[in-house]
């Protein structure tokens, strides 16, 4: 879609409830997850408006789907349509939490398809792409949908499943790749190794880096390594869950900024740990509802990522002419990752922020400790071997936190390749 063919907020928000009366009145009485779950809140079917929706519609939390599929394995019973309907089996990758299986028919996963496309063409990918995926291709959504996205667009798709980080490496290069699409942190892994093989990224024709499954894409210092490592890339930030599908697309014209793809949800972001809708430029968990995954839906979910809408007037589009939802600084972490040490708030996106804009660590792990009952935290850092002064680096960074963060954090030394290095979500904060 154009930017200049781009809907109104009136009429994405007619069109929202329009969706929403479908998809409602179509669950009924065949999802028996939804069906319980409604009658047993004495919720009325009839929608008189998306306010009306959020006031007296309940929420949905993973905890309740966890709980579903373990009492009706194995796929529970949030599922509209006859099992022999459905056609894609997926799961979540549990790192937060027990993992879900997650089961779509044909129409809802090309609706999926058709949302990454947007990702792609916001993206200004175009037929004549080559699209490399640094991906695994687990059983977790992952990059599958991009996969065939990408596919439909006439992209040239190579796969990189089951290589070496230097294999990847040589493919990118070989095959004159001019998309990456990877984690961010497996984006700076890359970069790193071919730092270490002397490899030069300099020859690369990578000129986009589509990122998803962290925080990271939208934080300046981390976007700032990235373009260092990938000369002549941007990177495109996006984000996305098993269990509704790919949610957002960086904004072409301003970076860090992510647009909710409205045309395929209902999106509501509420105080954390509340279910007060949050009040614009403040920070609070987004609440999504898939309007068009009819077989497998899930009605305001609580996706325990926090994010912070840009204030807007309905009549004034974005620098982009999209009126879509703006979130600023994309996914700013996750309701369950903040720790409070001290009395002050700690999110994993600040650390990153911090951490990355030193320019010479190549990775990093929080471990969290208890004592007397309350939260400690201490940062392992893993200088680039090419650092003059380590101990230097350490004690700068400690600066760092006590000015940005007003908490002293102490910062010790990790040996050359001792800290894990991830494909998928990093794991960087450890419970000790």
């Amino acid at each position: 879609m154009k930017a200049t063919d781009c809907p109104s907020r009136p009429a994405i928000q007619a069109s929202q409830l329009n969706q929403l009366r479908g998809l409602v009145a179509e669950i009924f009485p065949g999802n028996k997850f939804y069906t319980r779950k409604l009658n047993d809140a004495g919720i009325t079917f009839d929608i008189a408006s998306l306010a009306d929706f959020s006031r007296r519609f309940p929420f949905t939390t993973k905890q309740e789907l966890v709980a579903d599929q373990r009492q009706n394995p194995p796929f529970g019973t949030n599922l509209t349509l006859p099992l022999q309907s459905y056609t894609r089996f997926h799961q979540t990758s549990g790192t937060s939490g027990s993992p879900l299986r997650w089961l779509d028919d044909s129409e809802s996963w090309n609706n999926m398809v058709d949302c990454w496309m947007e990702v792609f063409r916001a993206a200004g990918v175009t037929a004549t792409d080559r699209v490399f995926f640094a991906f695994s291709f687990g059983p977790f959504i992952g990059f599958w949908l991009a996969f065939e996205s990408a596919t439909r667009l006439g992209c040239l798709c190579v796969p990189g499943g089951g290589l070496s980080s230097i294999a990847r490496l040589h493919a990118i290069l070989e095959n004159q790749a001019t998309v990456l699409c990877c984690t961010p942190t497996y984006a700076l892994r890359l970069g790193e190794v071919a730092r270490q093989e002397k490899i030069s990224l300099k020859q690369s024709r990578v000129r986009t880096i589509v990122v998803a499954g962290e925080p990271g894409g939208s934080l300046p210092s981390v976007r700032g390594q990235l373009e260092k490592f990938w000369p002549g890339a941007r990177v495109f930030d996006h984000h996305g869950m098993t269990e509704v599908g790919p949610v957002t697309y960086e904004c072409p014209e301003c970076p860090g900024v992510l647009h909710v793809l409205e045309s395929a949800f209902y999106p509501e972001v509420i105080e954390p740990g509340r279910g007060k809708a949050a009040s614009p430029g403040t920070a609070g968990e987004l609440v999504l509802t898939t309007l068009h995954r009819t077989g497998s839906p899930v009605l305001r979910y609580r996706t325990g990522d926090l994010v912070q809408v840009l204030p807007s007037q309905s009549d004034l589009p974005c620098p982009c002419g999209r009126f879509e939802m703006r979130l600023e600084g994309g996914i700013l972490g996750r309701t369950d990752d903040m720790v409070v040490v001290r009395g002050v708030n700690l999110y994993p996106s600040a650390i990153d922020e911090i951490a990355r804009a030193c320019g010479e660590i190549a990775e990093y792990r929080v471990e969290i400790s208890q004592k007397a009952g309350l939260a400690e935290a201490k940062v392992w850092i893993e200088p680039f071997p090419s650092c003059a002064d380590a101990t230097a680096l350490a004690r700068s960074l400690e600066k760092r936190f006590e000015t940005l963060l007003s908490l002293r954090l102490p910062v010790e030394l990790a040996a050359t390749n001792s800290l894990p290095r991830f494909e998928m979500k990093a794991q960087r904060w450890v419970k000790v």
